[in-house]
């Protein structure tokens, strides 16, 4: 992948009417040196998108297996206008990793189609720690970027939809 291509995908090139959106962000505890350059990424991308601190807020949940539950309780109590769920699973020696993946997958899915926001698959299922590094800041890009871009655009799509 050209850096041309990483850069692409983790720049928003939308209206930049985002002043008044309430975004909810949760990061996992789990892998935390991943997660955690994940957010920054996401909290990069929100800010040049004219997208207030004030505006965001962001929870920590103890593993990415409850990040949609996580997501599920942010729209019922704080009623954002989205939620990115930012989390790193990265492959053991046991199906646990598939187990997780794919839980966390469906269930975030879910929580989208159940609230009818946006609910943003930020997760990062690696084989190994390498690969984790490249897509948080590496020479990958920052899916942490992509997700939060993710989040923008959708909102714009929903604001577009809405106006006809």
């Amino acid at each position: 992948m050209s850096q041309e291509e990483v850069h692409q995908r983790s720049f928003y090139q939308g209206d930049g009417l985002h002043a008044h959106d309430q975004i909810v962000i949760l990061v996992s505890r789990w892998n935390a040196e991943i997660t955690q350059a994940l957010l920054k990424g996401a909290k990069q991308v929100l800010a040049s998108a004219g997208v207030p601190d004030i505006c965001i807020t962001i929870k920590e949940v103890p593993g990415t297996f409850e990040l949609p539950l996580g997501a599920s309780w942010a729209l019922e109590h704080l009623q954002p206008d989205a939620v990115i769920c930012l989390g790193c699973v990265i492959q053991g020696e046991t199906r646990h990793f598939d187990f997780i993946c794919d839980s966390v997958a469906q269930g975030i899915q879910r929580v989208a189609l159940d609230y009818q926001k946006p609910v943003i698959f930020g997760i990062l299922t690696t084989q190994n720690q390498a690969q984790a590094m490249e897509r948080a800041g590496g020479k990958i890009g920052n899916k942490g970027e992509e997700a939060a871009v993710a989040a923008l655009e959708m909102l714009d799509l929903r604001r577009g939809l809405s106006s006809r």
